[in-house]
């Protein structure tokens, strides 16, 4: 048996003469909660729906626990879909709705309902069975959807944005409840979504797609932290980039020259050769920096401060740069920090080497 749950290479899907998917290849493990992250129209629910069989590829190949499924109709897929919508049956009852699948499995009616009891446990919806859609709330609904998918014991569940029709507070909730039910149920869970806190929040595992690509594969904080490219670094978060030029190139990373004559060592990302005299664009996250009124040891940016926006646990600080470029920069609320700064004063920005990534 493979260790992949899902295996898609070199999958393409061309609508007239547009490339929805181009090229991609992800192998996605057993029991992982695996993430299709981006913006709206760059492929993901394309890709989706090419793993659940409601798309053909017009190129590439498809493998489900190890068998090709690249021509198998939906309904022979071992997959399950939960759609942004739930997609209920409003006349039905719970027990009803999530029964519905198991109709034509050929299962006697004692294993239908052991499958629904089971599911409906799962969910967290014990005693709900004769309720009917209209009298559960939305988040009720979703775990509804949820139930029903999971009672056909699919080896992959696949979920098509379930969260969005949630409010702010019980998405997050919902959340935390997805990945616990992940964990209980061990089965290989792949997520579409545009939310970038709720892809890091669930995720083992995140692809985070751009114009029908795979722009970087890795867990949340390897995307967040390390992000491969100006994309994905703008996409998952606010970013501060800078140009430099490297001066040097050894064991301890890239000494970069910015403007002003400061000078900061970065770690070189691996499979990338850099050249003396060179220029690069490098990337400091806003939590990272940090701002004071006098310099501090090491370098500092002499910056202006233009805005200081609180939001009760932390400070966001809106800075320009000698380049006249604004800067962000998240500072936690604790005793003594932001003294001596005000808009329309002098500051000082610093930062640990380690936090520098160099994206291009």
């Amino acid at each position: 048996m493979s260790d992949w749950s899902v295996e898609v290479h070199g999958v393409t899907k061309r609508f007239e003469d547009v490339s929805a998917v181009d090229g991609v290849t992800l192998q996605i493990r057993r029991g992982e909660f695996f993430s299709l992250l981006g913006p709206s129209g760059c492929g993901k629910t394309t890709l989706l729906r090419l793993v659940a069989g409601l798309e053909l590829p017009s190129a590439g190949t498809i493998a489900i626990g190890g068998a090709a499924m690249t021509a198998v109709p939906a309904h022979r897929r071992p997959v399950n879909l939960v759609f942004q919508q739930y997609a209920l049956f409003p006349h039905l009852t719970v027990a009803e709705n999530v029964a519905f699948g198991l109709r034509y499995q050929n299962l006697p009616r004692t294993a239908q309902a052991a499958r629904v009891t089971e599911a409906l446990a799962l969910v967290r919806l014990e005693g709900m069975e004769r309720r009917r859609p209209d009298q559960l709330s939305g988040g009720q609904r979703q775990r509804v959807a949820l139930a029903r998918a999971l009672a056909l014991t699919p080896q992959v569940l696949l979920l098509d944005e379930p969260l969005s029709a949630l409010d702010r507070k019980l998405r997050e909730e919902m959340q935390v409840e997805l990945k616990g039910l992940q964990r209980r149920v061990g089965i290989t869970f792949l997520l579409v979504t545009h939310d970038q806190e709720e892809a890091l929040a669930m995720s083992d595992r995140v692809a985070v797609m751009h114009q029908g690509r795979v722009e970087q594969v890795g867990t949340p904080a390897e995307v967040y932290e390390t992000p491969a490219t100006p994309f994905v670094a703008s996409f998952l978060g606010a970013s501060n980039f800078w140009t430099a030029e490297v001066r040097a190139v050894s064991e301890k990373g890239l000494t970069l020259a910015l403007t002003g004559g400061a000078e900061i060592v970065a770690p070189a990302p691996e499979g990338r050769a850099f050249r003396t005299g060179e220029t690069v664009q490098f990337l400091v996250r806003p939590e990272k920096l940090v701002l004071t009124a006098s310099p501090q040891e090491g370098p500092a940016l002499p910056v202006t401060v233009e805005e200081r926006i609180y939001q009760g646990a932390s400070t966001t600080w809106i800075v320009r740069d000698e380049r006249g470029e604004r800067i962000s920069v998240y500072a936690q609320n604790a005793g003594g920090r932001g003294e001596g700064l005000e808009p329309g004063r002098g500051g000082f920005l610093s930062w640990e080497p380690r936090f520098t990534v160099v994206v291009g």
